[in-house]
């Protein structure tokens, strides 16, 4: 089994590299922005010509979504463009495709947890260049997974949890918004999930929802971090004013119904995967 991963260098792509130890039968090659510029379709042909994929698991993206809203080109570029030229490729080689999106594909307005079948209607830049994506591959691919997520966060990278856990041992006081609600998503239970999806060689292809279970807000998911570090002198305050540039949804939880049918997985809750986290990589 030959797995090509992109975006080596990401967050989800280092917990791909640390769950792909478990599966020592498979070849993974592991790719980053410097590697592979998957902006170039002549830079991915050269890199499917050379050997031959199974899967192509898309860990790339661009993820600021403050940002996207200034340079709606980039975002456009590398969330759209380029998954249309990673799904053309692997429609020419015959390789499957397992490509991640956002729970920002929603416009939050729905009171319960969406699911697979639900309207998308993206209120920002980064939600509109993640449906985009997956358009493009919808159009040129019959054999995909689109694993839509939410508020992943892990050991690696910049995420939320990184941010407040500074924060926290810094002993600052923080302002966290309680108008959002989700689902925090620890980003090795995703990438458990993936290789699992390969391991069992499931053919059930679509779109599918993946996150933790159990609903948080933003002050919710801060106030479990910030009590895993029980000596902390940081100070932690409940806000419904904290403006951003991007419109937000005010409900982004994620229905795990049918990723739970299908390849019936068991999914943590997000406290529980939090602090296995904690315990495993910081303490």
């Amino acid at each position: 089994m030959n797995i090509l991963v992109t975006g080596a260098a990401g967050q989800l792509g280092q917990c791909l590299q640390i769950a792909a130890k478990a599966y020592p039968n498979y070849h993974f090659s592991f790719k980053n922005s410097t590697d592979l510029d998957i902006a170039s379709a002549e830079a991915i042909e050269s890199i499917f010509s050379q050997q031959k994929y199974d899967f192509c698991i898309n860990a790339a993206a661009y993820t600021n979504v403050e940002k996207a809203e200034s340079e709606p080109e980039r975002a456009f570029l590398i969330n759209a463009e380029a998954v249309k030229n990673l799904a053309k490729t692997c429609k020419k080689h015959e390789t499957k495709l397992i490509h991640v999106s956002t729970d920002y594909v929603f416009d939050g307005e729905k009171e319960e947890s969406y699911s697979e079948e639900d309207k998308v209607n993206p209120i920002n830049v980064y939600g509109a260049s993640k449906l985009k994506g997956e358009q493009y591959i919808q159009e040129a691919l019959d054999t995909f997974f689109i694993i839509r997520t939410s508020w992943l966060y892990s050991q690696f990278g910049h995420n939320f949890f990184k941010t407040i856990l500074q924060k926290t041992q810094e002993g600052a006081t923080l302002n966290i918004t309680t108008e959002q609600k989700g689902n925090p998503t620890n980003a090795n239970d995703l990438a458990a999930l993936i290789l699992k999806i390969i391991e069992i060689k499931s053919e059930a292809y679509g779109i599918y929802h993946f996150s933790n279970l159990e609903d948080a807000t933003w002050y919710d998911f801060a106030k479990s971090i910030v009590s895993l570090q029980p000596h902390t002198k940081a100070v932690l305050h409940a806000s419904n004013s904290y403006k951003t540039k991007a419109k937000r949804p005010l409900n982004s939880c994620l229905d795990k119904k049918k990723v739970i049918s299908i390849f019936g997985v068991s999914i943590l809750s997000w406290r529980n995967s939090l602090e296995n986290l904690y315990q495993t990589y910081i303490k």
